[in-house]
This record gives C-alpha cells, sequence and structure tokens, in this order.
C-alpha cells in the first residue's frame, strides 16, 4: 500500500509540474546583455528576442526599465527569458531560456543553429532558429496570478481598478535619409551600395516581409519597412536610433 500511495504522490506532483506552462505568464522579463556578449544588446539580438517573445503574445520588458505594479509587487508573476550558447566550431549555437523565478525551466527551446562568417548574421539567425520552436507551443495567457515567495499582510482595501498593462514602442531618434542606395543580391540578402560605389550596409533575410538583420560594422540593428519608407534602427549609447533609407531595390 504504501508503494501505491508514493506511486499516486509522485504522479500528482507530476502532473501540477506539467500544468505549469507558459500560459500562466503574461509578463516576460528579459536581460540588457546576455551572459555570452560583451556588450548590452550585442547585434541587437537583445532587441530581437524582446520584438519575437511580443509577437506570441507576451507582455515584455528590459530588467533594467519601469515595470508595471502588478509585475514589481510579484515577480513571479513574470518568466525570465535567457539565451544561452554553446561553442563550436565555425557554428553559432543559440537555446532560449524561460524559467519561473525559482529558477525552473518552464520552456526550452531547439538549439538554433548558424554558420553565417559574418558574427552579427550568424548571431541572428541562430537566435531566430531557436525561435522557431515557440511557433510549435500555443500560447494564450489564462489569467493565472503566481503566489508571492514571501506574502505581506496588506490592510483589506479594495483596489482601485487599473487599467491593463500596454506595450508601448520605444522613441526613436530619427535621421534623415544620406542619399540613395542601391541594393545588391547576396546569397542571404543584399549590401546596399552608395554612389562612390561603397558598401554602407549590409542586410540578411528574415522570416519577416520587408524586416532585415543590418550590419555597417559601426552598428548593428535591423532594416524594416514603415508607412512606405525603409529605416535602419540600432542602437547608440542606449539610445534608439531610426535613420531614414532611401534604397533602389
Amino acid at each position: 500500500m504504501k508503494r501505491y500511495a508514493f506511486i499516486i504522490l509522485l504522479f500528482i506532483s507530476f502532473s501540477g509540474y506539467a500544468q505549469n506552462t507558459i500560459n500562466n505568464y503574461k509578463y516576460v522579463v528579459i536581460p540588457e546583455r546576455f551572459n555570452f556578449s560583451r556588450e548590452d544588446n550585442q547585434y541587437g539580438l537583445n532587441t530581437v528576442a524582446k520584438a519575437l517573445l511580443e509577437e506570441k503574445g507576451f507582455t515584455v520588458y528590459f530588467d533594467n526599465s519601469e515595470i508595471p505594479k502588478e509585475l514589481a509587487g510579484n515577480r513571479c508573476n513574470a518568466l525570465n527569458a535567457d539565451v544561452v550558447q554553446k561553442k563550436g566550431l565555425f557554428v553559432t549555437n543559440l537555446t532560449l531560456l524561460l524559467k519561473d523565478c525559482k529558477g525552473n525551466v518552464i520552456f526550452k527551446s531547439k538549439e538554433g543553429k548558424s554558420r553565417e562568417k559574418e558574427f552579427a548574421a550568424s548571431y541572428n539567425l541562430a537566435l531566430r532558429d531557436a525561435f522557431t520552436s515557440l511557433n510549435d507551443v500555443p500560447y494564450a495567457y489564462d489569467g493565472t496570478v503566481s503566489e508571492a515567495p514571501q506574502q505581506a499582510v496588506a490592510p483589506a482595501v479594495a483596489p482601485a481598478p487599473t487599467p491593463a498593462a500596454t506595450t508601448t514602442p520605444a522613441v526613436a531618434e530619427t535621421k534623415e535619409a544620406a542619399g540613395t542606395l542601391y541594393a545588391q543580391a547576396t546569397a542571404n540578402g543584399y549590401q546596399l551600395i552608395d554612389t562612390s560605389p561603397k558598401k554602407v550596409l549590409t542586410l540578411f533575410k528574415t522570416s519577416v516581409q520587408d524586416y532585415f538583420i543590418a550590419d555597417n560594422e559601426a552598428s548593428h540593428g535591423i532594416v524594416l519597412k514603415k508607412n512606405g519608407d525603409w529605416y535602419f534602427e540600432y542602437y547608440k549609447d542606449n539610445k534608439l536610433i531610426s535613420e531614414k533609407l532611401l534604397i533602389k531595390f
């Protein structure tokens, strides 16, 4: 009997753990810098990861940004995103982890891989490859509120209703186009040439139309189309820069 009781208890415990899924979480907190990176948002990885999680339906905040009271009062209401690297020869390997506030792994992606020679492209393509694992997992927040690690005794006062938290885009410093750039097709995208001719920017295709990983050696970011115009967006000194481009394809 003791043996059967133990098996039943083990099954219940496992079932309770299995029910803890990404659907229990509305928020995801992502670091400004992954452990393998040498600088904040290196190669634009953190910005790309935030955008991909938001596309999935999560409300995402960087760990150094202002967060809503609902989350500030209980960090267990958020998943913590991390990307880990496995070193390999001539290949970039990245894996996405989503952990709860106690460090339990709620979701682990496949190992995203890329053999691109350029670091910015290789890391971005490996990250996007890892994120494709999320496509196989349906997500819809079920309204679960996690229990805080330590409960504080609060007065029995009905809280005032608060508006639902929304994700607002970052405010960018806009720069006008410097001149017309001509797109030359490459194996993975385009290179943009000015009238010199000189290569100004390298674009790498992604799975999203009119959305490219971009690299001009000095800055790493994205090129995207907004309201019919092309923009190169990247971070410089922790400030988002949006540079308008005139591209002839």
